[in-house]
């Protein structure tokens, strides 16, 4: 998982304060593209593209919105419906689902989620998973 920092801008060099500058311009409709906000931030394209996942404004919510959880289950009836229903208890909004044909009696699950509207982290809710006594394995593919 990423590591963040919150960070005072005044000790930050000022192409960072620039890069939230041009995208609140984006965002606001202030400006008509990349290449307008840039040039009214007074930095350059590759700047702003460098930097522009990486930087946000404090009052920002900062959250990820989707997970890729990959689950091997025992193939036993109603598996895949009791997970739904704990991802469901969790307002974990189910994106896609891919599920593999069993073999030696196992299926593997591969689940995208929004997790915008989750109350716990990502980390709870594979926890909350893992302890089904038919899940065999359960990890983490991706956020994003």
């Amino acid at each position: 998982m990423k590591k963040l920092l919150l960070v005072d801008s005044e000790v930050l060099p000022d192409v960072y304060s620039k890069v939230v500058m041009a995208k609140q311009l984006l965002v606001s409709g202030k400006a008509r593209g990349v290449s307008d906000a840039v040039k009214k931030a007074n930095i350059s394209r590759s700047s702003y593209y460098k930097y522009k996942d990486f930087v946000f404004n404090s009052n920002v919510e900062i959250i990820e919105k989707r997970a890729t959880i990959e689950i091997s289950v025992e193939n036993i009836q109603g598996i895949l419906s009791e997970i739904l229903d704990i991802f469901a208890k969790q307002k974990a909004n189910i994106l896609t689902i891919n599920q593999t044909i069993p073999l030696n009696n196992i299926a593997t699950l591969t689940i995208t989620i929004d997790v915008t509207q989750m109350p716990i982290t990502v980390d709870k809710l594979i926890n909350k998973v893992k302890n089904k006594t038919d899940i065999l394995e359960i990890k983490l593919l991706g956020i994003e």
